[in-house]
């Protein structure tokens, strides 16, 4: 109470009852909710990947909503500084992966935020795929905007966790150097050893992308493919589980059975996606 409150946020920012945190935030008489920011995807969530929604008036709460994708921290600093904030809250599902890109966002605000003077507020959320650490650590000279600083591939923290590390670890390296004025509401309840489909929490897609607990489960090893001239599934209704291409055919999966790969087993499968890579095309793999 008595703050000028920002708040970055997508879809998956709802309450347990599946309502929206800025539009329950909006209705409270004595919060003062100066902005929204939407990250890719934007806001309400109908932007495809690399997309975002344009700077608009919210229709449900009458907030101006700003487009914050692709928003360095400096950019990020003259949002939060036009819409008069002078708390930022963050509230969005991360799924675990380093390149997926709303935890560049949230290290990007926490950046901008300590350079106005403003303070910082995650409401945390169980990591979908658990506590694991896995894959290869970032290179300074791979870093992009799918992978901002030097954080291994399956990172195994919350959001709120890992503000805590950009702020102890990465901020005071970051231009002037120094923390945020960091709070963090801790998620309760959540075992890490759990996946998403086991936290009794209602799964909104934090992207297009993703439409289900699966997805995320999958998404560490098969987001790769994005970087092929394989399809990673985008196009279809089982985005980054089904991987193939035109050119290929049942070969593929009996070659990736033969590697008996411990708990795997890869089933034949043909598709046609109706956007990006091989657009039209009626794919083979797996």
């Amino acid at each position: 109470r008595g703050r000028k409150v920002g708040v970055v946020s997508n879809p998956t920012g709802v309450l347990r009852s599946t309502a929206h945190v800025v539009d329950s935030m909006a209705a409270q008489k004595e919060l003062n909710i100066v902005g929204v920011f939407g990250p890719e995807h934007g806001f309400r969530g109908s932007a495809q990947a690399g997309e975002a929604e344009p700077e608009t008036i919210d229709p449900r709460t009458g907030l101006t909503v700003y487009d914050a994708y692709g928003a360095d921290a400096a950019k990020l600093a003259q949002l939060f500084t036009k819409a008069g904030a002078d708390t930022i809250v963050f509230d969005i599902q991360d799924v675990g992966v380093r390149f997926y890109t709303y935890i560049w966002t949230m290290y990007n605000a926490m950046v901008a935020a300590r350079s106005i003077g403003a303070s910082f507020l995650v409401l945390d959320r169980p990591n979908p795929i658990g506590r694991r650490a896995d894959g290869a650590l970032m290179t300074a000279e791979f870093t992009s905007g799918v992978g901002q600083e030097l954080i291994i591939q399956q990172h195994g923290m919350s959001v709120g966790e890992l503000a805590r590390y950009f702020n102890g670890e990465l901020l005071p390296k970051e231009g002037d150097g120094g923390k945020v004025k960091l709070d963090v509401v801790p998620v309760r309840g959540w075992d890490p050893r759990t996946f998403a489909q086991d936290a009794g929490l209602p799964w909104v897609p934090p992207s297009p992308n993703m439409p289900t607990p699966d997805t995320a489960g999958v998404y560490a090893g098969t987001g790769y493919f994005e970087g092929t001239n394989l399809s990673e599934g985008r196009g279809t209704t089982r985005p980054f589980e089904l991987i193939g291409g035109p050119y290929l055919d049942y070969h593929y999966s009996d070659r990736l059975n033969a590697l008996k790969l411990p708990g795997v087993t890869f089933r034949e499968a043909y598709f046609v996606p109706t956007f990006s890579k091989h657009q039209g095309k009626t794919c083979a793999g797996v």
